[in-house]
This record gives C-alpha cells, structure tokens and sequence, in this order.
C-alpha cells in the first residue's frame, strides 16, 4: 500500500503549480488536507487534495487540471500527516510547486484577484468582500468543495451552481505578470534562480521565468510573500500562448510556449518539457503520429508551427471541420497559427489556442486518485 500511496502522491504532484497560465484554481492546502468528512479517513491526509483536484477537473470538463497551493509553513511538520506526505510536501516546497508562507493571511484571495482564478474554500470571506468584491458579486469564482457520491463536489458561494469560473487579472497583476523579479534571500524557492533547501538538487526541471509565480503587493510594493522582502524588477518576462490538446473531442491538457521556450509535441517527445500524447491515443494514431511531431514556438507574439514529422499533419483554419478548407502541413513546412486555427496531427488529435478549443465530447476525467488504495478512501455512500 505504501508504494501505491507514494504513486498516487507522484501523480498529485504532477497537479500542482505557481504558472500564471497553467493554474486553474487557487486553495489552502492546510484547509484542503483536513476535509475529513470527504473520505471518513484520518484527521489529515494529502490524498484529498487529489480528490478535491479531480472534482475541479470534472466540473472544468478538462484532464491535467493544476492548482495554485498556498501552504502555511507549519504544515510541513504536521503530525497528522505521515513522515511520507510531510516529505512530499517539503519536496514540492523546496522545488517551487507550492508557496510556503509563515503567515498565509489573504494571499490565497490575493493570488485569485492578480490571477484572475477561482477559489476552492469552505471558509467564510465576508471580512474580505471589501478587498475583493468579486467574492460577493461574481457567482463560480468562490466554490465549497463538499462530500459528494464517489467523491467530493463543488458549490458556489454565492449564486448557485458548481461550475469554477475565472475572471479577469487585475489591473496591478497584468504589470506584474510583464516582469521578472527577484528576491534578496538566498535559495527562494518561487524569487530565486532554482530551488533551495534539502531537496533542490532533485528538482527534475529548472522552470522557465514565464512560471514564476505573482508577487505580494506590500502597501503597493513588489514583494517576496515568504520571505517578506523587496523584490528586485530584472527584466521583462517572456511573453506566452496557452495552448491545449484535444484528442476524440476531450480537452487532455494545456501547456505554455514562450518565447524563450518552444515545445515539442508528439507521441514521444525526446527531450525535458515536451507534450506527450501517446497515452491517449489509439494503435492507428500511435502508429501515424511521430516521436517528434510538431515543433511550436512563440515569435513576435505569433505561434508558429513547424512539422517535424514523417507524415504530415493540416491546419483547420477557423477551426473548420470542413475537410475541403484542411491545408495541409507537409513535413519541414512552417505556417503562422491563426486566429481560432487548430494544428491537426491525426483526424481527432488537435492542438490550438486553450481558450479557442472547447470539449466536444461526454467527458470521462483522467482520476488522479487512479492509484489510490481503496482503503485509503472511505468514499461517503450515494
């Protein structure tokens, strides 16, 4: 079992991030990891922040949902975890996946307002409606996870409904987001130049500057949010397109390009970073798909897609299904991605623009709990 919990936690791992555009919520975990009553189980476990994950992809109709985790600083030697999930949670710390505050006070409603996410909380805000009026005056961007059947559900603060809805950044987070910054202190983890602490020499990817996460505003200050110092401005930030796949009508996953960091995309991708689809595809797209497919990259604020492949791949232009108006891409070519054009690989393998490629198909989510031991898991009955 413990081998079972640990691929589960590797998963949930997978699920969490500080990426101005890949996170899709914002939470506590210190809240998330005490919903007793979604499983019947111990006091604390970290298990149900999967769970809570895969309720927000279900809702999102999406695979691959990543949240933003504010984690307060004693968590990381909470006694009601296990030694194991305290080290996994010191792990996504010392590698930036989390932020880690002594005092987390409104940062995860600050994150949500610079960001413009949603926030998954059982926790009253009318304290706070002041700072933030979207809690009281936006239905779906304020969401309680609570027990459902087979698993925990969400439903709106305010308004009704269980559907997250994102709104707009700030003014102060869209100039914030335009810059890289820095802090003073030595090995921060989300300010620094790579992780620090006991477990940075295992960090497996060195982020790129496009994921690093908001600053704190001090009195309007640029601020380090952990360390609670000044930050220092070092340069514009890469500019970024969302995009996302969509295989049989399923949206599968988002990920940046940015103009410091063109993506790879195919059924194998050699290389650190690259977007992997071979396990959602059939044996046919298997076998027609390439290792290395697409090659993507951001130029003058243009997505340009180049085939990499051996077979060739089209441009839906408009996103028209219309096969007379598919343009093919034959392989070495090169062409500018338009407007609402999709790259398709293979017949239902698409790649566009994340918010130009809605699902279109009855939605089955990708459970991150897939690997959790039943027992672990005391699911409320219908």
């Amino acid at each position: 079992m413990r081998f079972e919990i640990s691929k589960v936690l590797d998963a949930i791992e997978g699920r969490v991030c500080v990426d101005p555009s890949l996170a899709r919520a914002v939470l506590d975990l210190a809240e998330v990891i005490r919903y007793q009553d979604i499983d019947g189980g111990r006091p604390a476990s970290l298990l149900r922040l999967g769970m809570v994950i895969d309720a927000l992809s279900r809702q999102l109709e999406e695979d691959s949902v990543q949240v933003y985790a504010v984690v307060h600083r004693a968590l990381l030697s909470d006694a009601d975890l296990t030694s194991n999930e305290r080290m996994v949670v010191r792990r996504w710390a010392d590698d930036g996946l989390v932020e880690v505050l002594d005092n987390p006070g409104d940062r995860m409603l600050e994150v949500a307002d610079l960001l413009g996410l949603p926030v998954l909380t059982r926790a009253r805000l009318d304290g706070l409606r002041g700072r933030f009026p979207w809690v009281a005056e936006e239905p779906g961007r304020v969401l309680a996870p609570v027990p459902g059947a087979g698993g925990p559900n969400l439903v709106a603060h305010v308004g009704g409904g269980d559907k997250p809805v994102a709104g707009h950044r700030s003014p102060a987070g869209a100039k914030l987001l335009t810059r890289q910054w820095r802090c003073p202190e030595s090995g921060c983890a989300l300010f620094g130049g790579g992780g620090g602490g006991s477990f940075a020499d295992l960090a497996r990817v060195q982020r790129s500057p496009a994921e690093q996460a908001p600053p704190a505003l001090r009195n309007g200050v640029p601020t380090c949010p952990r360390h609670g110092t000044r930050l220092r401005d070092v340069g514009p930030r890469p500019r970024t397109e969302v995009l996302a796949v969509r295989i049989g009508g399923l949206v599968r996953r988002r990920f940046v390009v940015s103009e410091e960091q063109p993506v790879l995309v195919g059924r194998a991708p050699e290389g650190e970073g690259g977007i992997v689809l071979g396990q959602w595809l059939n044996d046919e797209a298997r076998r027609w798909i390439s290792r290395n497919h697409l090659h993507l990259e951001l130029r003058v604020g243009e997505v340009i897609v180049t085939d990499v492949s051996t077979n060739g791949s089209g441009i839906r232009p408009g996103g028209s299904m219309t096969e007379a108006e598919r343009i093919p891409l034959a392989p070495k070519q090169s062409r500018v991605l338009g407007e609402n054009d999709m790259v398709e690989l293979y017949p239902g393998v698409q790649i566009g623009r994340a918010e130009e490629l809605p699902a279109g198909a009855p939605f089955t989510p990708t459970s991150v709990m897939a690997e959790a031991p039943t027992m672990a898991m005391r699911l409320p009955r219908p």
